[in-house]
Parts: structure tokens; C-alpha cells; sequence
């Protein structure tokens, strides 16, 4: 792997415990009843998306690294192409989460277009990196 894709794998490495946190501050909202989760269904499928959408996504991301180094893009398309599929895992749970941030929000607020922005981010660095693997 290149100097750059093991750097940024090993950041993406260094985000799994706060992943693994992060399921652990939801189980205890379950388990304490703490209000504003269970109780708010906008709020819980917020917070179970961004969770799911933070670990699947730094999965992917962590696979594409090496795919990157493999691909026929110039240097500068290939770390484009590393910015913009990074950007998805940290995106889109920040836009599920902070949409919601207060108990009592029964809707998102404005920060939810973070995971629009997420997901336009993954789809061009996936569709970047497959035309340079094609």
C-alpha cells in the first residue's frame, strides 16, 4: 500500500473504538430508558442510521484504500478519490446525528442535507475509483 493509504487506513483504524463507543452510548440509552431516545422514533432512527451508515462506511473505506493504490488515476485523482470516500463516513453519521441533537427534536434540522452531501461524496469516489480499476 502506498504511504497515503496506510496513513489514512490508519486513521480510519483509530475511528472503530469511537464506532464501538458510540454503540455502547445507544445500548445505554436503551438499557437506562434515558428520555428522548426510546421514547422519540425520530431520534432513535437518526441515531441507529448514523451508527450503522459509521461503521459500514469506515469498512468500506478501509477495503477501497487498497483499490485506490491499484487503480489507474493520476496521484491527484487518487487522493481525491481517498478525500471524497473518507468524507462519506464522516458525513453522513454527523448529519444523522446533529439533525436530531436535542431530546425533544421530532424532526431533523438543517444539518441532515450532511448526509446528502455524505452520500454525493461516496458516490463520486466510488464512481471515480471504479472507472480507474475498469
Amino acid at each position: 500500500m502506498s504511504p497515503s493509504s496506510l496513513s489514512t487506513a490508519g486513521v480510519l483504524l483509530i475511528t472503530v473504538p469511537t464506532i464501538a463507543f458510540g454503540g455502547l452510548a445507544l445500548l445505554a440509552h436503551i438499557m437506562r430508558d434515558i428520555p428522548g431516545y426510546l421514547d422519540n422514533p425520530v431520534r432513535r432512527g437518526l441515531w441507529r442510521a448514523g451508527h450503522a451508515h459509521a461503521g459500514v462506511l469506515v469498512l468500506f473505506a478501509l477495503v477501497a484504500m487498497v483499490y485506490i493504490d491499484q487503480a489507474d488515476l493520476s496521484g491527484d485523482l487518487k487522493t481525491l478519490t481517498r478525500v471524497l470516500i473518507v468524507a462519506a463516513p464522516i458525513l453522513m453519521p454527523i448529519g444523522f446525528f446533529l439533525s436530531v441533537v436535542r431530546p425533544s427534536d421530532t424532526k431533523p434540522n438543517r444539518l441532515i442535507w450532511l448526509v446528502a452531501l455524505g452520500g454525493v461524496s461516496l458516490g463520486a469516489g466510488t464512481l471515480t475509483l471504479g472507472i480507474g480499476l475498469v
